[in-house]
């Protein structure tokens, strides 16, 4: 009966034992759960303020919204932070000071998100830059690691009681066995007195009794194991979650190199170009009653630098993907053979070319004219770096991509088009650089370091991606991977046949154009141009007097719209001229298309690009208006029919 009260006794201490422990490693994880979600509030306010930092520089929407949601999820961590606190005091405490200093950060940084949604100016930069000097967001953060040091001596002070806990469960279960070997003991002496028969079934009961035991140790064994394996996955848990934020904080640094570099070069270049401008026309307005040579060479000038800035503008683009393009189906093969005269002139005749192209050609959908930039500007590459004499190879071929065989490809079927010379190669230590914007390795004045940017961003936005192999003294390939297009190539060489098979019409004096432009400047000089080609403009300044000039004149045959507009934009209002005034041709005029529409919106009518000259409005102008006397032959024709 000793024996038995002992052994209860000593079942339900272990059995406290164990529940301590239980609940002290409960509160262990209690305290891993709020590191860890500091970490995670911290990690969500950097996201947020960087996307911020991208979207008060370019100003896309997508960007804004990766703010907006950054900032409400941590928010919402705040929230939940609070939750698993509240039965703490002190951190309640912390907590309500640091939703005090996220309301005050989100304040400071909603600044520069709203002037950036406006975009005028230089939108949040100065908001965005003066956020980054409050002592808030520095605040912000010494509070969450405030909150979550005061979790590490908390949790220090759990595993304490964590291993005494175990100990005493320890040190119960040890006197458990020994009171167990003691009974096996007082058995044996039992059975020397008791007959054979009881003597015998005591023994088989002491060796049950040692086989429990061994399994006790098992047990305790397992456990202790399992709770090393623990403590191991929670310092591998919390190296890794270091080591994420070490990088993301890396990365951060390589994204403003890369906006430093990109913004220097941007205003070098520039800086370069208007310096031609200003300087010709403040020359040629000088030399007014001078020799008509000497004011005509001074425009000259400023017009070259005006077109090498709309040329920059447009490759930043490009870079950027946000060059609108105007797909249709493209096979490669094709066009490259259309090109080789062009390429034969552009690079010299000492460089052989050679092509190679498949048996059966696939198509990709992308934009023809920049894939034809995109080509002949690798030429040019490679033709400098041959130093104007070697052999190029233009290769055509069709290629099934596995999952990351190239770069961040989906997998699917490509086409790969490479353009490689037998120059003295990229050394190694800048070939990870030569898709940066305004990196060169030409001398000053021979490129502007935008080609290979330019190419990348255009596969990029057509879904497909730049690879490149070099290797000193053998040469270099560039290959550009485009998505293949199931889509037939016919109906749109049709379209296209029957467009260009009309020469550009120029329309009789007098013809009446309707100028849709909300910048008053730009219409005025478009008013101008159109008055010394012959035409009569009508102008006005949004979609809406657009519609209203067009119920009282009946005489219009062009309207010439800008795509960017306030209420309306340009495809907005085509599409409800397509419905009113089918007879009537279009002519978009665009320098940014953004978030106007897709390409799609825009294929089909004819496109000029802001900066134009006279000639280049009188061409786009012929050509709107033989796209509409085409459709006038077809539908007459197909009347007759």
């Amino acid at each position: 009966m000793l024996a038995t009260v002992l052994l209860i006794a000593l079942i339900g201490m272990v059995t406290v034992s164990n529940r301590e422990r239980d609940a002290a490693l409960v509160w262990e994880r209690h305290a891993y759960d709020v590191m860890l979600l500091t970490r995670t509030a911290d990690a969500s306010m950097a996201r947020s303020e960087a996307a911020l930092g991208r979207y008060v520089l370019n100003e896309l929407p997508e960007a804004g919204r990766l703010y907006y949601a950054e900032w409400r999820s941590a928010g919402r961590q705040l929230g939940e932070l609070q939750r698993l606190v509240r039965r703490d005091p002190d951190q309640r405490a912390r907590i309500e000071e640091l939703k005090e200093l996220y309301q005050q950060r989100g304040q400071e940084l909603s600044a520069a998100a709203s002037a950036a949604a406006a975009g005028k100016g230089s939108g949040g930069v100065p908001w965005f830059f003066q956020a980054g000097l409050s002592e808030t967001g520095p605040k912000l953060r010494a509070k969450l690691q405030e909150i979550a040091a005061a979790e590490r001596v908390t949790l220090g002070k759990r595993m304490k009681e964590t291993r005494a806990f175990s100990a005493q469960a320890e040190k119960f279960t040890e006197w458990l066995g020994w009171l167990g070997l003691l009974i096996g003991i007082g058995a044996i002496l039992l059975g020397l007195i008791a007959y054979r028969a009881i003597s015998e079934r005591l023994a088989a009961r002491q060796e049950a009794d040692t086989e429990a035991s061994r399994a006790t140790a098992l047990e305790q064994a397992v456990q202790e194991r399992t709770r090393e394996l623990r403590e191991a996955n929670d310092r591998l848990r919390a190296e890794a979650a270091e080591r994420a934020a070490a990088e993301a904080q890396l990365r951060q640094v390589q994204k403003m190199e890369a906006v430093g570099q990109l913004t220097g070069g941007i205003a070098h270049d520039f800086n370069n170009m208007l310096a031609v401008i200003v300087g010709g026309l403040d020359l040629a307005r000088l030399k007014l009653s001078g020799p008509r040579r000497e004011v005509e060479l001074h425009l000259n000038n400023a017009m070259e630098g005006a077109t090498r800035a709309a040329a920059l503008t447009r490759r930043l683009l490009t870079f950027a993907r946000s060059e609108a393009l105007i797909p249709e189906a493209i096979a490669p093969a094709a066009l490259v053979s259309g090109m080789l005269d062009l390429v034969d002139r552009t690079i010299g005749e000492r460089v052989a070319i050679q092509t190679r192209f498949p048996e059966e050609p696939w198509h990709v959908w992308a934009d023809s004219n920049q894939l034809e930039n995109a080509i002949l500007n690798l030429c040019v590459n490679a033709r400098d770096a041959m130093n104007g004499q070697g052999g190029l190879t233009i290769a055509i071929e069709n290629m099934p991509v596995a999952s990351r065989q190239v770069g961040e490809l989906e997998p699917g079927d490509y086409v790969r088009i490479s353009v490689t010379d037998s120059g003295a190669g990229i050394p190694p230590e800048i070939i990870d650089r030569v898709f940066e914007p305004f990196f060169t390795t030409k001398p000053v004045g021979k490129g502007t370091g935008l080609g290979l940017s330019q190419i990348f961003g255009f596969a990029r936005q057509s879904g497909g991606d730049v690879a490149i192999d070099s290797r000193p003294g053998e040469g270099t390939t560039v290959a550009i991977y485009l998505p293949r297009s199931l889509r037939s190539a016919d109906a749109a060489e049709e379209r296209a046949g029957s467009v260009l098979s009309h020469e550009p019409v120029h329309g009789h004096a007098g013809t009446f154009i309707l100028v849709v432009e909300d910048d008053p400047r730009v219409s005025r000089a478009t008013v101008a141009s159109l008055e010394e080609l012959g035409y009569a403009p009508i102008a006005c300044g949004s979609g809406a007097e657009a519609l209203r000039v067009l119920e009282q004149n009946h005489e219009v045959e062009l309207v010439i719209t800008d795509v960017m507009m306030p209420e309306m934009t340009g495809p907005e209002l085509v599409r409800v001229l397509s419905d009113l005034y089918p007879h009537i041709g279009v002519l978009f005029v665009t320098g940014f298309v953004g978030e106007a529409g897709e390409a799609e919106e825009l294929s089909g009518y004819a496109m000029l690009r802001k900066p134009f000259t006279v000639s280049a409005l009188a061409e786009a102008v012929g050509s709107a208006l033989s796209r509409v006397s085409g459709l006038h032959h077809a539908s007459t024709s197909a009347a007759a029919e």
